[in-house]
């Protein structure tokens, strides 16, 4: 049995037997790390208050040889995300940044940079950074992380730069520049203001991204580019975007 200790970040937990846990964590040098919190249902649990949704904890694990859950043996909070959590839409909100790191990052494999995009995701949402701003930074920057959209700058079907009349074919593998996208068929067009917002994702943090205005329509634009992108890797869309589209649509129509 190997002993274990790190920064971790909570993506997801559900009940098991009367009064265990088996809870889901982020770590930047494990990877997903899955787990049994023992006794964490009880009143006076040593885990009581400490697994909330996106709180960052220092967390330790027993990890056995052959075994797929670890056994936690100690969660300390460093940071609450109590502050998303007071709102319906703040709740599905996380939800749904939670589901893409259970989607893209991998057991067992070093995650230092996906941590650290949902660490600092929810720092700046905490700290008042505009939810629509921030889903769009980081829809955007899960793909790149994960290879699979990189930024608009040369087409990747000619090489040439990307410029006015981008668009994206149905296949959605990226952007590509107005001359190729001419001979392809069912592409969505690429305004240069969405162009501009996935060049600048990739030299500004998400701060530095809240100082400059971007439009309503631009956010909406990238997205349908990155849920495109998203459901053409998944096959599939996410649960947690459905149910927070879904949701939101219901209470917006009450």
């Amino acid at each position: 049995m190997t002993l274990h200790s790190a920064e971790a970040i909570l993506l997801d937990q559900f009940d098991l037997h009367d009064q265990d846990r088996i809870v889901t964590l982020l770590t930047r040098e494990r990877g997903k790390v899955r787990g049994v919190a023992r006794a964490a249902r009880r009143k006076y649990s040593r885990f009581s208050g400490q697994l909330q949704p996106l709180a960052k904890v220092r967390v330790v694990w027993f990890e056995r040889s052959g075994q797929d859950l670890v056994r936690l043996s100690s969660a300390e909070l460093i940071r609450t995300a109590d502050g998303l959590m007071r709102e319906l839409e703040g709740i599905l909100l996380a939800g749904y940044l939670a589901e893409h790191m259970l989607e893209f990052a991998q057991e067992n494999e070093e995650s230092d940079r996906y941590f650290r995009l949902l660490d600092s995701t929810t720092e700046a949402l905490l700290a008042g950074v505009d939810s629509d701003l921030a889903t769009r930074y980081y829809e955007a920057w899960v793909l790149r992380l994960g290879g699979i959209f990189p930024a608009p700058f040369d087409c990747p079907e000619c090489g040439r730069p990307v410029g006015e009349g981008a668009s994206m074919p149905a296949r959605a593998e990226g952007v590509i520049c107005a001359d190729c996208a001419s001979e392809t068929v069912g592409g969505l067009r690429v305004s240069p203001g969405a162009i501009d917002f996935l060049r600048r994702i990739t030299t500004s943090s998400l701060p530095e991204m809240g100082e400059r205005t971007v439009g309503a329509r631009v956010l909406a634009e990238v997205a349908e580019i990155t849920a495109r992108v998203r459901r053409s890797f998944l096959q599939r869309e996410l649960r947690s975007h459905r149910v927070m589209l879904e949701t939101l649509a219901r209470v917006g129509d009450a």
